[in-house]
């Protein structure tokens, strides 16, 4: 499950999505490939290599946590994570 975890962190981040859907539309195959040979050590956390590629081309190369907490992006800063869902003005304004 890790494995899965890390791919999907890097495949849902906004900017991913947006690549990829234009790849999609450009009738280019989008593949997600874990490099577990290629770790990274950094300030004491193991990340795992993830490429982004499109028809056989590297896009972007990300660096993930086992458990998914943490996404690097190639220049090894966080890279920018889906913003969560927030409860509207009248959502709070009816909660107890």
């Amino acid at each position: 499950m890790p494995l899965r975890r890390a791919v999907a962190k890097v495949k849902y981040l906004p900017g991913t999505e947006a690549w990829a859907a234009g790849q999609h539309q450009a009738g280019k195959a989008v593949q997600y490939a874990l490099q577990l040979e290629r770790t990274l050590s950094l300030a004491g956390r193991c990340y795992w290599t993830v490429d982004a590629i499109a028809d056989g081309q590297l896009w972007r190369r990300f660096y993930v946590t086992p458990d998914g907490a943490r996404v690097l992006d190639e220049e090894r800063k966080p890279a920018a994570a889906r913003q969560a869902a927030t409860p509207s003005a009248a959502a709070r304004a009816r909660a107890p």
